[in-house]
């Protein structure tokens, strides 16, 4: 239920760029734009996807097993005080001080004068984003721990549609057309919490008005929440400083970052974040009942099903990023160059990709059980492997290097985060996950032969009309499913490797 909703708001989010791209191309104000929406958007990430439900749930799962629903609503009473409160100064501090941000997020601005206003611009109208998302957090981390996930996993959706409609109907009444999408992000946000209202209020543990401002809860969470809010999203810091470090590179690398990262974000988002959406509440009581054995092979539920779907995934992007990017984006605004460029990001984001996606769902394991240091120490190392890695490389290969750099600290993150949960005693024995990853490389191999063979025939070369555009991708897709499916049930896999335990 959770895949679907969030397969549907990342078709809408495709939708969106590929009017991006086909009314404001790459680089200039469009440029200004990704910048001014990418640092609300990535505080929202923190809260929405990282260290605020990590830590709210396990605490909300706690005291409503010892101390029932009236605890509960005393409890979402006082962090909606907090919180609101807390984000609310954040956001006034961030809107008085958009220029600063502006600096600060894009110092390759600094010689476009134009550019660097614009983000200030931009940044007045989508930071207060912010604090309706923050407000919309609390909503999804209390109907999640419910046990209800489709209204939450809807809410992306409201946004793609404010956006979509503010590119095609506000954008031309501005001088500057991406002002219309910046109030689109505003709206958004404002919908967005309006549209959990009622689920919250069939639960009866919320109201629009809160009245209690104490709970014996609310300092756990916080502190659970500070340090959490670096460890657990520490993907997201990194593809931010790609972004600051992308604007020091020629015009249009932080539109080409930006396609290219959102053509990673389909799969991430329908597998990655839809299970750890679903498996921090149920970690969360396993925990509780001090069920090690459950714990455990539910968290192998879910590496198999990473594995099993985001090796696929990871393969199928890098040999067919042009491809895509061809049918989706490339038009008069969008150039074959502006194709070539995002492809060559895009393919070095997608040998990450399955590292994003464990790292989405190894987090839970440590945060169900309260444990917020671990993935803070981790999540620091991997950081510093990132800035090092994309000083290294962003020389010899610009704004690849940048992507490349991410991926590789993504694994990097991926890897210690495993360790560490071997060395705590809760990470799945291999029995419970190795066979179904060995045979999924074997079928991802297979896939991507038949894929290269069948891209040298003649008649599947990319022509210029979109309806052959579309045969040809239909075709390469429809072939890449048939023979990683047919290559799994050569080596006998199973449905109830997918099932959950």
């Amino acid at each position: 239920m959770v895949s679907a909703a969030t397969m549907f708001s990342r078709v809408l989010g495709l939708i969106r760029d590929i009017v991006f791209a086909s009314m404001f191309g790459t680089g200039g104000a469009q440029d200004a734009f990704v910048v001014a929406f990418k640092i609300p958007n990535f505080l929202r990430r923190l809260f929405a996807e990282g260290a605020f439900n990590q830590a709210f749930i396990p605490v909300l799962t706690e005291f409503r097993q010892s101390e029932g629903d009236r605890s509960v609503a005393r409890l979402v009473s006082a962090v909606q005080i907090y919180l609101s409160g807390i984000v609310g100064l954040i956001t006034l501090v961030a809107v008085l001080g958009s220029p600063l941000l502006a600096w600060l997020f894009a110092p390759g601005f600094h010689d476009d004068g134009e550019k660097l206003v614009q983000v200030s611009d931009f940044l007045r109208l989508t930071f207060p984003y912010l604090w309706f998302i923050s407000l919309t957090a609390l909503a999804t981390s209390v109907l999640n721990s419910y046990g209800r996930f489709a209204a939450p996993a809807l809410t992306p959706v409201i946004l793609n549609l404010c956006l979509i409609s503010s590119a095609l109907f506000l954008t031309p009444h501005f001088q500057v057309p991406q002002t219309g999408l910046a109030i689109g992000v505003l709206v958004a946000g404002m919908l967005q919490w309006l549209f959990l209202w009622p689920a919250l209020l069939k639960t009866g543990v919320w109201s629009p008005v809160p009245a209690i401002a104490q709970h014996a809860g609310v300092k756990k969470i916080f502190t659970l929440m500070l340090p959490g809010l670096f460890g657990v999203s520490v993907s997201q810091i990194n593809l931010l400083l790609d972004t600051v470090l992308a604007s020091l590179l020629e015009d249009g690398s932080v539109s080409w970052l930006y396609y290219s990262d959102r053509l990673t974000e389909l799969p991430l988002g329908v597998i990655g974040i839809a299970i750890a959406t679903v498996l921090l509440p149920r970690l969360s009581a396993l925990h509780v009942e001090d069920d090690t054995h459950k714990f455990e092979r539910t968290l192998a539920w879910a590496i198999r099903i990473v594995l099993l779907i985001g090796l696929p995934a990871m393969v199928a992007l890098m040999i067919l990023p042009e491809v895509l990017l061809t049918l989706l984006f490339q038009n008069y605004q969008f150039t074959a160059a502006d194709v070539s460029k995002s492809a060559a990001s895009l393919a070095a984001y997608a040998l990450g990709l399955p590292a994003f996606m464990l790292i989405k769902i190894m987090a839970p394991a440590f945060f169900s059980r309260q444990d917020t240091k671990t993935p803070v120490k981790i999540g620091i190392q991997a950081m510093v492997w990132n800035m090092l890695l994309n000083l290294i490389l962003i020389y010899p290969l610009a704004h690849v290097g940048l992507a490349l750099a991410t991926s590789l600290s993504a694994w990097f993150n991926a890897c210690l985060l495993a360790l560490s949960l071997r060395k705590q005693g809760c990470f799945p024995a291999a029995g419970l996950w190795l066979r179904p990853a060995l045979k999924a490389v074997f079928a991802c191999a297979v896939m991507a032969v038949s894929l290269e063979l069948l891209m040298q025939l003649a008649w599947l070369q990319m022509p210029n009309q979109v309806l052959g555009r579309v045969r040809v991708v239909t075709v390469l897709v429809a072939a890449g499913i048939l023979s990683y499916g047919l290559a799994l049930i050569a080596v006998r896999t199973r449905l109830n490797e997918l099932r959950h335990p």
